[in-house]
């Protein structure tokens, strides 16, 4: 394979996924709770280098490197910016920590504080119903309908209603924010595998009672980023196309037999 050609795939595809990654961040920008998503990525050292074989090939190909490769996509958790709702139920985080809930049958974390009372009285995700809020004890957290006006959240998460204490909505954190995946519906999971990493502990962030956090996404720079990603991915594909036009004149014009 021509190794010009090969160098620019590696850009195409490299900014491809950059542009998805961007683009996902801006339809996002209007997401409560929202982290954005970075992109990395990581030079691929030549077949000759991995392999120790060192003057095995031409010097000058070797000081060109072996392309580029995608490194997994970190999440930037920066907080958002805390907008006033209103609404008794909706609650943001200042500071480190994450909200539980249970989809399903597995815990999940989450910064988005919209939460509503679904038909048998849980405390649920508003845009979810069948993801519930675990409270410090990570258990389900059970309330009166009939009284949502008369439900206020302190600063610990705790809730009362008319006037009394019902439950407490828990903050937890995580050893090692590395390890948080994306699950979709603005849902993350713990992939720490050791002995102690799937283990919340509480946080020490304190809850705003009528406020959500907004997405930490800036469009305008989310914008200039993807034109730059679109740029580089057309400056590699016109590589391509040149150095496909030159090995075409190549094998028909020059190596052609007369």
């Amino acid at each position: 394979m021509n190794y010009g050609l090969y160098l620019s795939a590696t850009g195409v595809l490299a900014n491809s996924h950059r542009q998805d990654v961007i683009a996902n961040n801006i339809a996002n920008a209007e997401t409560h709770g929202f982290k954005r998503d970075v992109t990395s990525f990581q030079q691929r050292l030549t077949e000759a280098k991995l392999r120790g074989q060192r003057g095995a090939t031409n010097p000058l190909l070797e000081n060109i490197g072996g392309g580029f490769l995608v490194s997994p996509t970190g999440i930037d958790q920066t907080q958002g910016d805390a907008e006033s709702t209103g609404n008794n139920l909706d609650t943001a985080l200042m500071g480190s920590g994450y909200f539980g809930v249970l989809d399903g049958k597995d815990t999940r974390l989450t910064r988005n504080g919209a939460f509503a009372i679904n038909r048998e009285g849980y405390l649920v995700m508003a845009d979810n119903p069948n993801v519930k809020v675990l409270g410090r004890d990570q258990k389900t957290i059970q309330l009166d309908g009939r009284y949502r006006a008369n439900i206020n959240i302190g600063a610990q998460g705790e809730i009362t209603q008319n006037g009394q204490l019902v439950g407490q909505i828990g903050v937890f954190d995580v050893a090692d924010k590395t390890k948080l995946a994306k699950r979709g519906g603005n849902l993350l999971a713990n992939t720490d595998d050791s002995a102690t990493g799937k283990q919340l502990r509480p946080s020490n962030a304190t809850v705003r009672s009528e406020f959500l956090e907004r997405s930490n996404v800036d469009p305008a720079l989310e914008l200039g980023q993807l034109m730059d990603a679109q740029r580089q991915l057309e400056a590699n594909a016109n590589m391509i196309r040149y150095q496909d036009s030159t090995l075409g004149r190549l094998v028909n014009d020059v190596g052609k037999i007369s």
